[in-house]
């Protein structure tokens, strides 16, 4: 049986706490019945075994069944902690979630992608304690669902969904107060870090310690206004923070932070995080990365696995695919229709590796649809500035979910609310607003997606004195009453090359398969020639890392056996062969 039983919240770690993966007591609910039943009471046995953190669609989880069940139960045991607080934490489970300790309700949470905390420490008794949860994840498309089908069975580029628990769950042992959350933005220009602290309001002061390759560089205390209290300090300056401190794909250089909470002089909670010092912006057509410019070759990711879906089998195979990534020559990677396990953002900041955040889309334009996805946004623009491999966000992509923005006022201002939220909540990152087409002008970047087989005519298509009556897949580049306005232009889905002897059995890629690994190379190496030739791209994102189930353009198999030799996609990739 697979196993996650690494601390699951590497941005933010604790020292003592007990992993709740692993075996659970699981039920299906089909008539919403477990109420009645009494699950909710945690006296009632549930009737099957499930492997959290794996979906019950997948067969990681121990059961596999890929039909629709829009109420799952799960019920398990543990232990409490003499003299300790309990922080219960969940990363993901899909969509609404009710917890109860001991039969007594403890946290109700929306969202898919997004993690969730409760402090449960009131509803703990000595010994055993039982916790069930209840999650209910509807067929519905106003729900956002990145590429969950929500018809009941896989179609075009849609999958078998996850429901329920997908991601770890676990307690944090802490004292009597501790950081419910925080946030940590270094500034690159005047070598400094800012954030906020979030607590339960008992702890007094707080102290943050910096450190660079094991050796502090500052150390800061400072009392607490209550609940929330912002803090401020600059670190003495190294020659500005120059290359030898700065972050950057070639060069990720990490600082490491250690936070403390006290009360009354006694350490109530410590967990460690880190950061990077790097600025990423625009500037004119320029994507900028410490003020210099960046060309980013990204890799679509969609972050799928056979045997466990949307949940990574460990996080040791999020490393590998951004390994994989590299060493075929891309610098990083667009994490399509996904808010992915935190440690591929933890891995990717570790190993130089760039990423794209992009919100998981609804399918429904209503206001409810409006209310679910920008509630599920704010919640993840949060999470993801905590990571410096961060560097671009995209709220929309291809319209989906706002069909008919391209004429449509008030979907276009629905995208220009995303936007604008998205730099409230973290103005350090650019915003491609609706990734693909269609885009409205409100917008730092400008994503382009063009499956086009042959490159020869991008530099000729792709001009700015084109750009607002431009038709790439037979889409407006730019929305009705929306003009292009100079922002970087990057290629951002393009490729999709699939073998012609995968594409069978209702499997599919983009045009027609190539017929060989040659025939391959020569496809990938003639719209490579096409985008390094054309001088108003500021990068690219290929299309895709891996199969996923039907949809067989994958440089990579699904299991990640590579498809081609690495080293000359690498080669191609990086514009240094041209065949």
């Amino acid at each position: 049986m697979q196993q996650r039983t690494e601390y699951p919240r590497p941005q933010f770690r604790r020292s003592d706490w007990l992993p709740l993966n692993g075996e659970w007591e699981f039920a299906f609910d089909d008539g919403d019945e477990g109420y009645k039943k009494g699950y909710d009471t945690g006296r009632v046995p549930l009737p099957l075994k499930i492997n959290v953190p794996f979906s019950y669609q997948y067969p990681a989880s121990g059961i596999g069944d890929t039909a629709f069940h829009p109420y799952v139960w799960y019920r398990r045991t543990f232990e409490a902690r003499a003299g300790k607080h309990a922080l219960l934490s969940f990363n993901a489970a899909d969509y609404a979630t009710d917890v109860w300790i001991n039969g007594k309700h403890a946290v109700y949470h929306e969202g898919g992608y997004t993690p969730f905390s409760a402090d449960i420490t009131k509803l703990l008794k000595r010994g055993t304690n039982t916790i069930v949860v209840r999650c209910y994840d509807p067929l519905d498309p106003v729900f956002p669902r990145g590429k969950q089908s929500w018809t009941g069975e896989r179609f075009a580029c849609w999958y078998i969904p996850n429901t329920g628990i997908w991601q770890s769950v676990w307690i944090d042992w802490v004292g009597e107060d501790a950081i419910l959350s925080h946030t940590l933005v270094p500034d690159f220009e005047s070598c400094s870090v800012s954030g906020e602290i979030v607590t339960a309001g008992l702890a007094d002061e707080a102290e943050i310690a910096v450190s660079l390759r094991g050796e502090e560089v500052k150390r800061v205390r400072f009392g607490l206004d209550g609940k929330r209290t912002r803090y401020s300090f600059n670190l003495k300056e190294q020659n500005a923070v120059d290359a030898e401190h700065a972050w950057t794909p070639d060069h990720p250089v990490l600082f490491d932070v250690q936070f403390s909470l006290y009360r009354g002089g006694k350490l109530a909670d410590g967990a460690a995080a880190r950061f990077g010092f790097r600025k990423i912006a625009t500037d004119g057509n320029n994507v900028t990365l410490n003020n210099r410019p960046l060309y980013q070759r990204l890799i679509l990711d969609q972050g799928y696995w056979e045997e466990s879906g949307l949940t990574p089998p460990s996080a040791e195979a999020l490393k590998e695919d951004i390994l994989l990534a590299k060493s075929m020559g891309f610098n990083g990677a667009r994490k399509h229709q996904k808010f992915e396990d935190p440690y591929f953002y933890y891995y990717a900041e570790e190993l130089g590796f760039l990423t794209w955040c992009e919100m998981p889309s609804a399918y429904e334009f209503c206001a409810e649809e409006e209310q679910r996805l920008s509630a599920e946004w704010a919640a993840i623009v949060r999470e993801a500035s905590l990571f410096t491999s961060v560097v671009a966000y995209v709220p929309l992509n291809e319209s989906w979910g706002v069909r008919n923005i391209v004429s449509d006022p008030a979907r276009q201002n629905f995208a220009r609310a995303l936007y604008r939220m998205t730099k409230a909540l973290d103005p350090t990152r650019p915003v491609s607003t609706n990734d693909g087409w269609e885009s409205p002008d409100t917008t730092d970047l400008l994503g382009v997606h063009d499956y086009s087989v042959d490159s020869s005519r991008f530099a000729e298509k792709y001009r700015a004195d084109r750009y607002d009556a431009l038709y790439p897949q037979g889409r407006r580049l730019m929305a009705e009453g929306c003009a292009y306005r100079g922002q970087p232009v990057l290629l951002t889905e393009f490729g999709g090359i699939a073998m012609s002897a995968e594409v069978k059995d209702g499997n599919w890629g983009y045009n027609d398969g190539a017929q060989d690994a040659e025939a391959f190379y020569a496809r990938y190496a003639n719209l490579m020639r096409g985008i390094y030739a054309h001088p108003e791209f500021r990068g690219f994102c290929y299309t895709q890392l891996t199969d996923v189930q039907q949809e067989v353009n994958g440089l990579l198999y699904p299991d990640r056996t590579p498809k081609f030799d690495c080293a000359r996609l690498k080669r191609l990739t990086e514009g240094k062969e041209q065949e």
